[in-house]
C-alpha cells in the first residue's frame, strides 16, 4: 500500500516534470502551447486538467493552453489564434505586419486566412479571410503571410483610406517591405475594393520622385482661384543651389512636396537644412506631405491660400 507521503512526493515530482517539458515549448510561443505540443512532449489530456484544476495553467479556446499567465499576451496572441482557426491558418493583414516587426500600430483584433477549402473556426477576436489565393508565406516563427502580401490586405481591410495609407507608409518606412516587392505584389492583385485610391498611394510612396512629377500642383491652384506658381525654382544658400518644388516668388511663399523618399536614410537632415535656409532670407515654406495631397488636400490648399494671403497684406 501506497503511503500519503509517499503519493504526495510522485504527484509533486510528475508536476516537476510537467512543467519541465512544457515550459520551454512556452518559451517559443510567447506563454501558450496547444494541445498537440503537450501531447507530443508527454503531457495527457489528464495532466492538462490537473494543472488546470490547481491553477497553474489555463484553458483559452478549444486548442490553447496557457502556461505563463492566466491569458495569452504578445506573441502567444498570435499563435492561440492559429492554433483556434485550425488547419493551414496564417497570420494576415496587421497581425501579420506586427509579426514582422511593425511599430507604432495596434489592433483590436487578429488576422488570419486560411486556404480555399478549409473548414476555419472563428474564434472571439480572430477575423478569418479566405482568399483566393494565399500567396508566399513565411514558416520561420508565427506562421504569416509575406509581409508584401501582408500590408496590401492590410490596406485593403483598413477602416479608412487614411488609415490604408498609413499602414503602407509605416511598412515602407519602417523597412519591412522593398518598395520594389511593394510594387511587384500591387501587380498581382486582380481585384481591390481601394484600387483606385491604392494604386495612387502605392506609387506614391515606390516612386515619389515620378509621382511628384506628374502631380499637377499647379492645377490645384487654378481650382482655388490661387495664382499659378513656379517650379522647379532656384535660390542660392550656403550650401549652394536650392531647388524648391513650387515657389510664388513675389509673394516670398514656397512649398515643398514630399515623397516617400523624403523620410529615408539622411533626406530628412538635407531638407531641413534647405528649408532653413529659404526661411531665415525671410520666405515662408509649407512642407506637404504626398500622401497628405492625397487625404486632406482642402486643408493643406487652405494653408497655401492663407499664406499667400498674408504675404499680400503684409506687402500692402
Amino acid at each position: 500500500m501506497t503511503s500519503p507521503k509517499r503519493s504526495v512526493v510522485r504527484g509533486r515530482e510528475r508536476r516537476l516534470a510537467r512543467e519541465k517539458a512544457a515550459e520551454p515549448l512556452a518559451a517559443l510561443h510567447g506563454g501558450v502551447a496547444s494541445r498537440s505540443m503537450l501531447r507530443a512532449a508527454g503531457i495527457s489530456r489528464f495532466d492538462v486538467r490537473s494543472e488546470v484544476e490547481a491553477g497553474r495553467w489555463h484553458l483559452h479556446g478549444q486548442q490553447t493552453v496557457v502556461v505563463d499567465g492566466r491569458r495569452p499576451s504578445g506573441a502567444g496572441v498570435w499563435w492561440a489564434a492559429i492554433w483556434e482557426v485550425g488547419r493551414g491558418a496564417v497570420l494576415d493583414g496587421v497581425a501579420s505586419l506586427l509579426a514582422h516587426g511593425l511599430t507604432g500600430f495596434a489592433s483590436a483584433c487578429v488576422d488570419v486566412s486560411v486556404p480555399v477549402g478549409n473548414r476555419p473556426h472563428r474564434p472571439p477576436g480572430v477575423v478569418v479571410h479566405v482568399p483566393e489565393h494565399l500567396g508566399p508565406t513565411m514558416d520561420t516563427g508565427v506562421p504569416r503571410t509575406a509581409a508584401e502580401v501582408a500590408v496590401i490586405r492590410a490596406a485593403t481591410w483598413a477602416v479608412s483610406d487614411r488609415q490604408a495609407a498609413l499602414l503602407i507608409a509605416m511598412a515602407v518606412q519602417q523597412g519591412l517591405v522593398p518598395t520594389d516587392r511593394l510594387a511587384a505584389g500591387w501587380a498581382l492583385v486582380k481585384r481591390c475594393p481601394r484600387r483606385a485610391f491604392l494604386d495612387q498611394v502605392i506609387r506614391d510612396v515606390c516612386d515619389g520622385a515620378h509621382a511628384l512629377g506628374e502631380l499637377d500642383f499647379a492645377e490645384l491652384c487654378r481650382e482655388r482661384g490661387l495664382p499659378v506658381p513656379t517650379r522647379q525654382s532656384v535660390r542660392h544658400g550656403p550650401g549652394g543651389r536650392i531647388y524648391l518644388d513650387v515657389e510664388w516668388p513675389d509673394h516670398g511663399v514656397a512649398v515643398e512636396i514630399d515623397g516617400g523618399h523624403h523620410f529615408r536614410g539622411l533626406q530628412p537632415i538635407d531638407d531641413a537644412l534647405r528649408q532653413n535656409d529659404v526661411v531665415v532670407e525671410g520666405a515662408v515654406v509649407l512642407r506637404i506631405p504626398l500622401l497628405g495631397l492625397r487625404l486632406a488636400p482642402d486643408r493643406f490648399m487652405d494653408q497655401v491660400a492663407r499664406a499667400l494671403t498674408l504675404a499680400e497684406q503684409r506687402a500692402s
